[in-house]
């Protein structure tokens, strides 16, 4: 959506419960530029600015809104050409209302002596959108938040925040006390939960309660990581009700002959709570049974109704800690295709052997119909030339990309095999099209440079990080992956925008050894909301990436430290117009950046 004056263009673009606007201004109306204040008004809410962590270092002179905060955008104009709104961060807090919202973004100005100017009302753009979590025809997305390295994290929570009691008990309470925030306030594990789940958890629950609530429901389930409590209860009492059937891995990670590790006491649990021993089977392919599956079907003849999938194991790491993605597909046809693939690997125990000789591993399964774009899934474990003809079509789209890649990816150093590794750390060398992307790896990082227009590709691990004021200390992942992300997103604003994603790793060993599903979508809308997540994870991390401390030992690809900020360890707005020099000048990625967002749809 767009909305423009004589000399400001403003775009939205939506994504899952947030909403990206990006702002373009003439060369020539850059003059003293200061910056862009936002006001937004919510329906049925008072209107208010969204806020800056940044703020003048010096406001004597500036015209300051005395009512508002420091921080606020009307004092602290937003030195970017673009800026993702979260509601809820701030404003709204817990009770985040979704639907209409309207924004007036308003360039602001230096005077002769360099202060701000008073806000011209006359200079703004209003634009209508609408903020919710994504849903399209028959198609719903959901993240994880997978920012627990954050200021908002820790400013809810604490930097030392833990996400299960010390005690390793499987079902434990998740309403009990998990600590005491900055303010004095006791937050519960299920207080994090709700709040770093976001999306993809409320997604998740809402199908498991859904099964739950209908007694002629009935749910299959592929899992790989298996421990988050609440998750458990519900498989437990449909176990009991003869309900659920699940195939859980049985790698040396989610199984022991003391039978101590988590999916272990779960599987005892579940034959005791069913009766049954049949309801439940271990496996794991090759190497891994790496889906993350739940499948909803009804009535005796369990006919399919909908599908979720996607990157999020069940876990307490995979939805709490890790950025992840899932996608539900409330379609009888595709749902149909996912209880076959279940129905598959059910009678032949897991095999390897016999999958990669069925019909679900040697071809791709295509739709296309109403409610449901240009799809194409595939499952693992395939052949070698099966799964190198599915990795090279991902790689044979991004070599002749010529608009934007955007991804996240697990991971993505030369030890992953396959080629989509290496075409994702050759794609940053190119000045020909916008790229960034973000992994868990910590080989071959690229930051931005001024004057240049190679690409960003950042790591979701940079360990102990030493943030300059006003920031403060965050929380460091100490268990699991902070990216578990496993998407590519190609010309997300083109007609021929494509999204790969799901719990394929996009990588030759897990393709042809792991049980899993690799869904690729031609749909510019969805294509745009997976562009967002991916630009979100980077902006936040390329910061900490270029703060992390190195410690002795680590290797070459490691991140280097940055000398402490200027001005007592502190970081400021900018007070003249020189911030935005960079995204006027050609062959500079901040210039690709403005154009390649404020591009009206």
């Amino acid at each position: 959506m767009s909305s423009s004056s004589q000399s400001l263009t403003v775009i939205t673009l939506q994504g899952d419960a947030k909403v990206l606007l990006a702002f373009n201004l003439p060369e020539n109306k850059t003059s003293n530029l200061a910056g862009f204040t936002i006001l937004c008004t919510p329906k049925g809410i008072q209107p208010y600015y969204l806020f800056n962590k940044l703020q003048f270092e010096e406001i004597t002179g500036d015209a300051q809104v005395a009512t508002e905060p420091a921080y606020s955008s009307i004092n602290a104009p937003i030195q970017k050409f673009r800026w993702l709104h979260v509601p809820g961060n701030y404003h709204q807090k817990d009770k985040v209302v979704y639907g209409d919202y309207t924004y007036c973004v308003t360039p602001r100005y230096f005077n002769a002596d360099g202060n701000l100017e008073p806000i011209d009302k006359a200079l703004g753009v209003i634009i209508k959108t609408k903020v919710a979590p994504f849903t399209k025809a028959t198609i719903e997305l959901g993240f994880t938040r997978g920012f627990v390295q954050s200021q908002a994290f820790a400013s809810h929570f604490s930097p030392k925040a833990i996400f299960k009691p010390k005690k390793k008990e499987l079902l434990f309470d998740t309403s009990a006390q998990s600590g005491v925030n900055s303010k004095g306030e006791a937050y519960t594990f299920l207080d994090e939960y709700i709040w770093s789940g976001f999306t993809a958890r409320e997604k998740i629950f809402g199908i498991l309660e859904e099964v739950l609530n209908d007694d002629t429901l009935f749910l299959d389930v592929f899992a790989y990581d298996l421990n988050e409590p609440d998750i458990l209860k519900i498989f437990l009492t449909l176990a009991k009700q003869h309900r659920i059937r699940i195939i859980l891995d049985n790698a040396t990670l989610h199984h022991s002959s003391t039978g101590t590790i988590p999916e272990d006491e779960f599987e005892k649990a579940f034959i005791e709570a069913s009766k049954d021993s049949k309801s439940i089977i271990r496996g794991k392919f090759g190497r891994f049974q790496h889906n993350k599956i739940l499948i909803v079907t009804k009535g005796k003849k369990r006919v399919p109704i909908k599908v979720l999938t996607g990157s999020t194991n069940l876990s307490v790491t995979g939805m709490y800690v890790n950025s992840n993605h899932i996608i539900v597909f409330n379609n009888q046809k595709l749902a149909s295709t996912y209880a076959g693939l279940f129905t598959q690997v059910w009678e032949d125990r897991v095999n390897a052997k016999s999958f990669i000789a069925s019909n679900f591993s040697d071809h791709a399964f295509s739709f296309k119909e109403s409610g449901v774009p240009e799809t194409h899934i595939t499952f693992a474990p395939h052949k070698e030339e099966d799964a190198l003809s599915n990795l090279n079509k991902i790689c044979d789209r991004i070599k002749v990309e010529k608009s934007s890649v955007l991804f996240a990816v697990m991971g993505s150093d030369p030890k992953v095999t396959g080629p989509v590794a290496p075409a994702l750390i050759e794609l940053h060398k190119r000045t020909d099209l916008f790229s960034c992307g973000i992994t868990d790896s910590t080989n071959d990082i690229t930051y931005y440079k001024p004057s240049s227009a190679t690409g960003i590709r950042v790591t979701g691990k940079p360990g102990q990080t030493l943030l300059p004021e006003p920031f403060t200390k965050e929380a460091t992942v100490g268990i699991g992956h902070q990216i578990h992300h496993k998407f590519i997103v190609c010309g997300f604003n083109t007609a021929d925008a494509v999204v790969w994603l799901g719990s394929s790793n996009l990588a030759l060993g897990g393709e042809e050894s792991n049980g899993d599903n690799l869904i690729e979508i031609h749909d510019k809308d969805i294509a745009t909301v997976f562009a967002i997540e991916a630009l979100a994870l980077v902006d936040h991390f390329q910061f900490r990436d270029a703060h992390a401390v190195t410690k002795p030992g680590e290797n070459a690809g490691t991140p280097k430290i940055v000398a402490p900020a200027t001005n007592k360890n502190k970081l400021f707005l900018q007070p003249t117009d020189k911030w935005s020099a960079s995204y006027y000048a050609k062959g500079d990625l901040h210039y690709n950046d403005r154009i390649l967002f404020s591009q009206k749809k």
